[in-house]
């Protein structure tokens, strides 16, 4: 349920905010136009939001921003801290992930960024069983996330990121749960969602699911 990797998390906190924006070379690819990718999960939200893997607060700041009203997931206690602060307690921030989290009701809109590849496939599909129940019509589901056209292209980039020496790129590559865009696909459509992918770089999609 992704909580295997709680551990990175915890010492990830304090470094993040200088990842997404650029300042670790293996990872400047993956976070091209992070800013752009943020505004449109936001843009794509109404209602009340539903944030898994809130981080350190990055997204919720522009849901807040829009007059949306937020609840966040986190299983990280070092994020959640960190998010706490930059939120100043706007936003209700609970223990929790994507499978297990506290009853929530009158649910618009589940978001979240670079965070639904800490799912295996059976996992991620459990999670849309999940959302569809919870989501009523015209309910979104909007995950930016890196995903990949198909196997070939996400073996493609794991040789790529070793070609150029980016090792901790390709070992995350080869160790999270990265999926394809028709697997993803499937599941939503099996779930009585429509669903869109747009691409915003080489690795992150941000995917729309509607409840129908």
């Amino acid at each position: 349920m992704g909580r295997e990797f709680l551990d990175i998390f915890e010492q990830w906190a304090d470094s993040y905010d200088d990842t997404v924006v650029g300042h670790d070379p293996e990872y400047k690819d993956v976070f091209l136009r992070y800013e752009d990718i943020l505004k449109t999960v936001a843009e794509k939200s109404f209602g009340h939001v539903v944030e898994f893997g809130v981080g350190t607060g990055n997204l919720s700041q522009k849901l807040l921003a829009m007059g949306l009203k937020v609840t966040g997931i986190e299983p990280s206690s070092s994020m959640r801290k960190i998010a706490l602060e930059k939120l100043n307690g706007k936003v209700d921030l609970l223990d929790g992930d994507f499978l297990h989290f506290p009853k929530l009701n009158a649910i618009n809109t589940l978001v979240s960024t670079y965070a639904f590849h800490h799912l295996t496939d059976e996992e991620k599909a459990e999670a849309v069983d999940n959302y569809g129940k919870l989501l009523s019509k015209g309910g979104r589901i909007v995950f930016a996330d890196t995903m990949f056209e198909s196997e070939e292209d996400y073996k493609q980039q794991i040789v790529k990121a070793k070609h150029e020496g980016f090792h901790n790129l390709a070992n995350d590559l080869e160790t999270e749960y990265y999926t394809t865009i028709p697997y993803l696909r499937n599941i939503f459509e099996k779930n009585s969602f429509s669903v869109t992918f747009t691409r915003f770089n080489d690795f992150v999609w941000v995917m729309e699911g509607v409840k129908q």
